[in-house]
């Protein structure tokens, strides 16, 4: 009861700071009203082509959230087992940490179609993090309890999935709690950058140009509403998850 106390104290809050800088500003092209963008919000969810853009959207971000998991996952699990390949692959996991978004995205609009851009560049922000993670659950699992493994006659697949697996699992939901959002970001601004219609992206980078503040502001709040339930779902998946091998 408290947390939902605390959330519309902070909903109120910030919605109420919005309208003081509406109020300020006076210029609905600047910053409109909280009123005008869910009256717009509300209205573009009454429209099929809004959901059309959220599906597009969400497929190609969850379609890179999950290839950016699998090969963070693989690279993971071999960069922990072998320092040969940790040293090897060590230059490319700095590389993709310090390099901008936009290098990326303007890099996919080179080689790739666009439809494939945000899915690339969603895979390149996820796999990073889950690789680390991984690498580091992998690490983190305790060399006394696979010694006992072994001593009592356990197989290397075995050790691995009752003893390493659950050395690895909070650090891979962490790099997933994590990952998800950030993918989100990037395939939304990689829509935004090159737009493809019948996506969130078109829509924002449509607005801009008309400068249809409204819509760029209800957009947006869709985005953020979109990526918290996201994040949700995930947590309540990884949860259930831990708790069924448990």
């Amino acid at each position: 009861m408290k947390k939902l106390v605390y959330a519309f104290f902070s909903a109120f809050f910030w919605i109420t700071l919005w309208q003081c800088i509406h109020l300020a500003v006076g210029e609905n092209i600047l910053v409109p009203s909280p009123l005008a963008v869910f009256k717009r919000l509300f209205e573009l969810c009454t429209e099929t082509s809004f959901w059309l853009s959220v599906s597009v959207s969400l497929l190609r971000v969850l379609s890179g959230l999950f290839i950016g998991t699998v090969l963070g996952a693989l690279v993971g699990v071999l960069t922990a087992k072998s320092v040969m390949l940790k040293n090897l692959f060590a230059p490319v996991l700095h590389i993709i940490k310090a390099t901008p978004v936009a290098s990326f995205i303007i890099l996919a609009i080179l080689w790739l179609s666009v439809e494939n851009v945000p899915v690339f560049t969603a895979v390149l922000i996820v796999l990073p993090t889950v690789w680390a993670n991984t690498e580091k659950g992998i690490l983190s699992a305790d060399p006394k309890l696979m010694e006992m493994g072994k001593a009592f006659g356990m197989s290397k697949s075995e050790r691995f999935f009752r003893i390493t697996v659950p050395s690895v699992k909070p650090f891979f939901a962490a790099a997933l709690n994590s990952a998800v959002g950030m993918a989100w970001k990037a395939g939304i601004a990689a829509e935004v950058i090159c737009p493809h219609k019948n996506s969130i992206g078109y829509a924002l980078h449509d607005s801009k140009i008309y400068f249809e503040t409204t819509d760029t502001f209800a957009w947006t709040v869709a985005v953020v509403i979109l990526s918290v339930l996201l994040e949700k779902l995930l947590l309540l998946i990884t949860a259930k998850g831990g708790k069924s091998h448990a």
